[in-house]
């Protein structure tokens, strides 16, 4: 975000923490604008620009995509009543009520199965796996851009993985045909004031970059050095004393845990993804 950006070396030691850093090498001001992100979960109710939707959805379909098939779409939501279920769905977050901009990204091969039947051709390869993988990556990918686009205007952003809480319920509300199924929302605007928290530090590029084959021999090692740097940042700014490895654990260390999205693969066949 504006303001924000730092040069090389404060901002690596921002991202990976002091003695963590890998060496500074070529820089520029995008390099710097991605290394400043950050999650934020609270919004100034301020109205963005005219045109701010159209131009993130600009940056998002500029994103690569698998064979230039784009199965992926976005649903921007503005509807309060539909923000309120979608933040209860997503347990609780406000922020999805307070963002001007929140926008859904849909793993769609709807529109490629609709071109088929359109055309007269038998599209074999659509119940596979490989074809859902392709939309959610997708997704992804267009997504990513529009965040990078968005912080490159001075606004803030956050993730909502949590959607996938109850997808049959996001494609219900959204009325996504099948073969259409909601994969994260997105929320933007500009940050209330006391929201926007400092860069959260990173793995190690030692625990994460690997040279010809991999190797976990520094793991544990190289995770007892982050535990302790994230256990920092959370007492400085989120009010809680856990670490990385305690965060793991308390995410994916119980099927209750998951919130629902346990049934996701069920969830995803009852909305036209045979997943074969």
């Amino acid at each position: 975000m504006d303001g924000m950006q730092l040069p090389a070396p404060a901002a690596l030691t921002a991202r990976y923490g002091a003695g963590a850093e890998p060496k500074p090498g070529p820089w520029n001001e995008t390099i710097s604008l991605l290394l400043s992100h950050r999650s934020v979960r609270g919004y100034r109710p301020d109205a963005l620009p005219a045109g701010t939707l159209e131009m993130l959805m600009a940056a998002a379909q500029s994103a690569a995509t698998s064979s230039n098939l784009q199965t992926w779409s976005a649903v921007s939501v503005n509807d309060p009543e539909k923000r309120k279920a979608l933040a209860a769905i997503a347990g609780g977050q406000k922020h999805i009520e307070q963002c001007p901009i929140f926008m859904v990204f849909i793993a769609d091969v709807s529109r490629n199965e609709r071109l088929g039947e359109q055309e007269g051709v038998a599209l074999a390869g659509m119940p596979y796996l490989e074809t859902f993988l392709v939309a959610a990556i997708d997704a992804g990918l267009a997504a990513q851009n529009a965040v990078v686009a968005a912080e490159s205007l001075g606004l803030a952003t956050v993730y909502i993985g949590a959607l996938r809480n109850d997808v049959p319920r996001v494609a219900a509300m959204l009325g996504l045909p099948p073969g259409a199924a909601p994969v994260f929302g997105l929320c933007v605007g500009y940050a209330a004031p006391g929201k926007e928290s400092a860069v959260k530090p990173r793995l190690s590029q030692e625990a994460v970059l690997h040279h010809e084959t991999y190797s976990a021999a520094k793991e544990q090692t190289l995770r007892a050095a982050y535990d302790e740097k994230l256990a920092d940042y959370s007492k400085r700014y989120e009010m809680a004393a856990d670490n990385w490895s305690q965060r793991v654990i308390s995410r994916i260390g119980t099927i209750g845990a998951l919130r629902g999205r346990d049934g996701l693969k069920a969830a995803l066949r009852s909305l036209g993804f045979p997943l074969k």
